[in-house]
C-alpha cells in the first residue's frame, strides 16, 4: 500500500466512521501532508511504517518553530494521532508511535444514545425483500442485542455460534475472547439469515467461516457497516449521528435503565475496567431524576408545604 492509498483510506475513515465535517477532514489530511513533507525533507524519506515517537516529537518541534499557535498545534497532534490509529486498525503498522504524544485533555463527551422507540423504528425499516435485507436486519439486531464492537461484528465466525446454548463466542480487543448470551430477537433473526441467506452464498476461501459476507463472498468492511446503518437511520428520519458504536452505547444504556448490574454490563461489553462502564450510569438521567425527587430531603420538605 502506497502513500496515496493510506490517505484515501484515512479520508474514508474520517468521513464514514468518524463522521467529521469536510473542513475537519481537510484539516486532518493537511496535518498528515505536513508530516509527510517533514519526513521527506528532514528524515531522508522515512516511511510511516518506520517512524518512531522521537521522529514525531521532532516534527512537533518543527511545527512549533514554524510559529503555529497552541490551538493549531493541538489540532495537528489530534490529526496525527487519528492517522496512526487508523494505520494500526488497518494493520499497516504493528504499534502506534503517536500513542505517547501528549495532547490536551478536552474532557469526556457523553455518547449518543438511541431511545427504544428509535431502535425499533430502525429495525422495522429494513426492507426484507431487498437482496441484502435479511443480512442487514441481522447485523442491526446483533449490534443492539449483543452490544458488539464493529470489529467484533465483522469478524464473527460461524464456528463460534452456539445458538442452541444461546451464546456466541466473540473476539474483542487484544484477541481476548468472551462468551456472550444472545437474546431471542437477535437469535431468531440470525437463524433466519444463516438458514435462508448465508447458506446460499459462495464465500471466498478466506471468508469461509465468516458470518456476514458482501455480494462477492468476502468479509464485510467496517465502512460497509456504517453505510448500512446510515441508510436505515436516514430512512426513518433520525437526526442523530448514528454508527455501530451508537448501538453498543444504546445496548448498555438500556440495560442499566432497566436495572442491570453494572458489573454484568462490564462483562457483556468486554471492558477491562469498571470505570469505562460507569459512563452508562450518567446517561440514565430519568432514573437519576426519580432518585433525586424521591430521596433528597429538600424535595420532601417542599412537597409537605
Amino acid at each position: 500500500m502506497q502513500y496515496n492509498s493510506y490517505i484515501n483510506g484515512f479520508k474514508s475513515f474520517l468521513q464514514l466512521e468518524r463522521n467529521l465535517a469536510e473542513n475537519t477532514v481537510s484539516a486532518y489530511l493537511h496535518d498528515v501532508s505536513l508530516l509527510s513533507h517533514f519526513l521527506a525533507e528532514k528524515k531522508s524519506g522515512l516511511s510511516f511504517t518506520e517512524i518512531s515517537v522521537d521522529d514525531l516529537r521532532d516534527f512537533l518541534k518543527e511545527i512549533h518553530e514554524m510559529g503555529l499557535g497552541s490551538y493549531s498545534q493541538s489540532r495537528v497532534i489530534s490529526g496525527i494521532k487519528s492517522y496512526f490509529s487508523f494505520l494500526l486498525m488497518e494493520k499497516v503498522i504493528t504499534s502506534n508511535p503517536a500513542a505517547l504524544l501528549e495532547s490536551p485533555r478536552l474532557g469526556n463527551k457523553l455518547p449518543v444514545v438511541l431511545t427504544e422507540e428509535e431502535v425499533n423504528s430502525i429495525l422495522q425499516s429494513v426492507d426484507l425483500s431487498e437482496p441484502e435485507g435479511e443480512r442487514n436486519k441481522t447485523i442491526l439486531e446483533i449490534l443492539y442485542g449483543c452490544g458488539l464492537r464493529v470489529s467484533e461484528l465483522i469478524d464473527l465466525r460461524i464456528s463460534h455460534l452456539h445458538l442452541n446454548e444461546e451464546v456466541i463466542l466473540v473476539t474483542g480487543k487484544g484477541n481476548k475472547q468472551r462468551l456472550l448470551p444472545i437474546g431471542t430477537a437477535a437469535r431468531n433473526q440470525l437463524s433466519i439469515y444463516l438458514k435462508e441467506v448465508r447458506i446460499r452464498q459462495i464465500p471466498k476461501k478466506e471468508a469461509d467461516d465468516i458470518v456476514f459476507l458482501n455480494r462477492r463472498g468476502g468479509q464485510l468492511s467496517r465502512q460497509m457497516i456504517f453505510l448500512i446503518i446510515r441508510k436505515q437511520v436516514a430512512k426513518v428520519g433520525i437526526q442523530k449521528t448514528v454508527g455501530p458504536h451508537t448501538f453498543r452505547h444504546t445496548f448498555a444504556t438500556h440495560l442499566v435503565q432497566h436495572g442491570a448490574d453494572l458489573r454484568a454490563v462490564q462483562q457483556l461489553l468486554g471492558h477491562v475496567s469498571i470505570t469505562t462502564t460507569e459512563i452508562y450510569t450518567h446517561l440514565n438521567t430519568n432514573d437519576l431524576l426519580d432518585t433525586l425527587m424521591r430521596f433528597h430531603p429538600q424535595n420532601h420538605f417542599v412537597n409537605k408545604m
